[in-house]
C-alpha cells in the first residue's frame, strides 16, 4: 500500500523519537526499535528526515 512521503516527514519530524514515521510505515518492529532507543539516540531520526526528502511520493516502504 502507498504511504505519503508528507506525512510520514511530519511524523518523523515531531514524534520521530517514539518511532511514529516507522508504524506509520508498518515496519512494526523497527518502531518498537525506536521506541526503546529513543529514535536511535537522535541520530536515527535525522537519517530518515534526509532520506524521506529524496523519496517520491507517495512511495512504497
Amino acid at each position: 500500500m502507498a504511504k505519503s512521503k508528507w506525512v510520514s516527514f511530519w511524523l518523523c519530524l515531531f514524534f520521530g523519537i517514539f518511532g511514529a514515521h516507522k508504524f506509520y510505515e508498518g515496519r512494526v518492529l523497527l518502531g518498537i526499535v525506536y521506541l526503546c532507543t529513543l529514535g536511535l539516540a537522535g541520530v536515527g531520526v535525522i537519517i530518515d528526515l534526509v532520506i524521506l526528502l529524496f523519496k517520491p511520493n507517495p512511495y512504497y516502504p
